[in-house]
């Protein structure tokens, strides 16, 4: 009926004070009911561990102060059956093995109270608060423990301790091996955390037992997350298969690469001087994979992942009800945090200013962009230098556009990467400055510090590609310039593969490093001993400290995962198939790490997942925006409807059978070559005449030469048309799925009606029976005094 709670400590005294602070923080911890056990380590004669064990009345006690709930009597209401129970023979095999994990019982809870103890459901004492409370009690006591008095100032708390060096170390016990009798930490390795389990659901109502419901809430979102991920990966894969079938059909594709129409186009130079014409069906690899992400099965799939996020979202709220109701955290009210131990230190660090922190983003998306100039004259030069005359395609599948993308893209991520480093270091200094009162309110302000600075460091590139570059180019007589440099353009087919191609370099590449380091060097900096020949306390001790963020950065790769999901998901739709794959290891990678690597954490109350849930609330919203900008002006799917719709009305029309038969041609506008400035002339001239380039202006020798032309702005008017018809189905389809799917499920909340009646019940005749039983008591308290009194007349009489 003991809780263990171990603080390793120095035996060695190097400072007096330090000697002074354990002597009267541990006669503190005795006067409050701990009981105190110290022994040596094995391994280091210098080092002495303090076990501190909780009798069954200091749990009582502080169980009553921390209002923790638990069983009143077995829940009487029957669950609802599943509508899948007959295919159970079949989904038994993808849960936890009922011979080892059995299912939890269901009981009716109630705040413990000392007073009222047999009214509780308690079977076994040495079980009745779970491990997950013990330690949880066991911590609020160090946490409130003076180990100094000044004066009238009082100094208290293991946090200070251990800041000042008093303490090594302090925390709750792993279990330890017993292969006679399986224990909650071997049967959580076996079933959850162990590889073989990968396909298996997480047996969340123990790991919430074992490590306290601020864990098992992550595990529980992240399970729910991938478990909703595998529809939108169905669909975007099956949207990718639709794409890649498909290519060979397109017309405007296979116009491109045909010789006697792509072929006999000549392009104008794309860079000044240094680049040289070119023939259209040099990017005719490069317009076959871009039919295989921009088609109309892309556009249903954005608007379907509109959809989903808001499914995903309310779903989420309704199982997070659950959880509550099932947690006992429906009315769990936080208790007042003690201040945190560098609320009372004075700042001894300069301020970095966060203006510098956005500004160096900012120079490296410029870098890469300049990067992506000078690369693309490089490739351009060299590669399209082969046969002058002929001007014939250099090489299949490497053109000067897929060279620079691919390059940029990866230099791209290395920064990204860097960048992290520093901007993590930028939040925390900030965070530190403002001094936070209490963990909760640091918490929350360093998310949401932490998160706008990854938000621009992974998605900055992402934005630029998508809505700016080749925005903003002018035509080949009058280039925009950046600085010396002449603004990028875009492929002939659009900016959508390259930024296809860079999501899936970050993304992909953040998924691999991230196991990387998870996996190679948590392997490396494993610690530990056989258990036969070090005791439990010792083995945990050499395990490495859970930091007191390290849910922070897991929610954190995975919110910016949901982001590449859900904001960019219009030009990538193998996106959720990847973080499928990913989030499958992810969460046997994590399970693994705080079982066999970390010592056990401190158990923490948790009735949600904090300040995540606005932000994924934020980037569901703004998803619908950037998919529905992404068709609009980053796919060329707006041109194409307009052209395949407007045959015989304009001079640019398609023909009246709704064919792409001839939308090359009328997408490229004419220049005349002599129109050449004298800074952006190509060096060789080729004797041409005129080039073509991706705009929609007048031809040489109209009227309004270069000017942009009617076709221009319809196809303006049907991009803002599309999104603003887009986004309002969209929001308007989320708001009546909002308003219909209820953030509580009906059956949850019957049962907390029935758990607060029959609390308020058993309480009344729980204290019924102690009124009767104390009114009995004072009756025949009464009758027994009065028979005195009446023995004591008669004796009078007798005398």
């Amino acid at each position: 009926s003991f809780s263990e709670y171990n603080t390793p400590l120095k035996a060695k005294v190097w400072f007096s004070s330090h000697s002074r602070r354990r002597e009267f923080f541990e006669a503190s911890l005795m006067s409050m009911g701990l009981e105190l056990e110290a022994t040596k380590s094995v391994l280091d004669d210098k080092l002495m561990f303090v076990k501190v064990h909780m009798p069954w009345d200091v749990l009582c006690t502080y169980a009553e102060v921390l209002h923790i709930k638990v069983p009143i009597q077995p829940n009487d209401l029957s669950s609802r059956t599943s509508p899948w129970h007959f295919l159970s023979c079949i989904t038994k095999h993808f849960y936890p093995s009922e011979k080892l994990i059995s299912k939890e019982a269901e009981y009716f809870t109630a705040p413990f109270e000392k007073a009222q103890e047999e009214f509780f459901y308690i079977k076994d004492k040495d079980l009745f608060f779970t491990p997950a409370m013990r330690s949880r009690m066991a911590y609020y006591i160090l946490s409130r423990a003076p180990y100094e008095l000044r004066g009238n100032i009082k100094k208290f708390g293991i946090n200070k301790l251990l800041d000042g060096g008093v303490y090594k170390a302090a925390y709750p016990l792993h279990d330890s091996k017993d292969d006679a009798c399986p224990n909650e930490r071997f049967l959580l390795y076996n079933e959850w955390a162990h590889p073989k389990s990968f396909y298996k659901m997480q047996p969340l109502d123990l790991i919430r037992k074992y490590y306290g419901e601020k864990i098992g809430i992550y595990f529980a979102w992240l399970g729910f997350y991938t478990y909703m991920l595998a529809l939108a990966a169905v669909v975007g894969l099956g949207c990718f298969i639709y794409g890649y079938k498909t290519q060979e059909t397109s017309t405007w594709s296979k116009e491109v690469c045909d010789p006697e129409i792509g072929g006999q186009i000549v392009m104008c130079p794309q860079c000044d001087k240094f680049c040289n014409y070119w023939r259209l069906n040099s990017t005719c690899e490069a317009s076959k994979k871009l039919c295989i992400f921009d088609n109309f099965g892309t556009l249903v799939f954005a608007v379907f992942m509109s959809i989903w996020v808001t499914l995903f979202l309310e779903f989420w709220k309704r199982y997070q009800a659950r959880l509550e109701y099932e947690w006992d955290t429906v009315e769990f009210l936080e208790q007042e945090e003690p201040l945190r131990p560098e609320y009372e230190a004075k700042c001894i660090y300069e301020r970095k200013n966060p203006i510098t922190g956005i500004l160096l983003i900012v120079a490296s998306i410029v870098a890469v962009m300049v990067y992506r100039l000078a690369v693309f004259f490089a490739f351009s030069t060299s590669l399209r230098n082969q046969d002058l005359k002929t001007l014939e395609p250099l090489k299949e599948y490497v053109t000067p556009q897929m060279a620079t993308t691919v390059t940029a893209s990866l230099i791209n991520f290395v920064i990204i990467m860097i960048l992290n480093i520093l901007y993590e270091r930028v939040a925390i200094w900030i965070t530190n400055f403002e001094l936070p009162r209490t963990k909760t309110d640091y918490e929350n302000s360093l998310t949401l510090k932490m998160f706008l600075f990854q938000f621009v460091n992974y998605y900055s590139s992402c934005f630029y590609i998508a809505f700016a570059k080749g925005k903003s180019v002018g035509y080949p007589g009058n280039p925009v310039y950046l600085g010396r440099y002449r603004n990028e353009e875009c492929d002939p087919g659009g900016c959508l593969f390259e930024l296809t191609t860079q999501l899936s370099i970050i993304m992909g590449g953040k998924a691999i490093w991230n196991n990387i380091q998870e996996n190679l060097i948590l392997r490396h900096c494993k610690r530990g001993d056989a258990e036969s020949t070090i005791p439990r306390w010792e083995q945990d001790y050499r395990l490495q400290p859970f930091s007191n963020l390290g849910l922070f950065y897991e929610y954190l790769e995975m919110v910016i995962q949901f982001g590449f999901v859900t904001l960019f998901v219009a030009s990538f739709p193998l996106a959720p198939a990847l973080a499928l794959v990913n989030n499958l290891f992810e969460i046997r990678v994590d399970a693994w790490k705080i079982l066999t690597q970390f010592r056990r954490i401190v158990p923490e109350k948790a009735q949600d997942i904090g300040a995540w849930q606005p932000i994924l609330q934020g980037i569901t919203i703004l998803a619908v925006a950037t998919n529905a900008m992404i068709m609009a002006f980053t796919s060329d799917m707006i041109p194409r409807l307009v052209y395949y719709w407007s045959f015989s009305v304009y001079p640019y029309g398609g023909h009246a059978n709704h064919t792409m038969q001839g939308y090359i041609n009328s997408s490229l506008s004419i220049f005349n070559t002599s129109d050449f400035t004298e800074d952006s002339m190509p060096q060789e001239s080729y004797n041409i005449t005129t080039c073509r380039y991706r705009d929609f202006r007048y031809p040489p020798g109209h009227p309004r030469q270069y000017e942009y032309n009617v076709y221009y702005w319809h196809v303006i008017a049907a991009k803002m048309a599309f999104i603003i018809v887009v986004e309002h189905i969209v929001y308007f389809t989320k708001f009546i799925l909002s308003y219909v799917i209820p953030d509580v499920p009906y059956s949850v909340k019957e049962q907390i009606k029935r758990e607060k009646y029959l609390t308020q019940k058993i309480l009344h005749e729980t204290n019924l029976k102690l009124v009767t039983k104390h009114m009995k008591l004072d009756d025949d308290e009464t009758t027994k005094n009065t028979e005195d009194d009446v023995s004591k007349e008669g004796m009078d009489l007798d005398f």
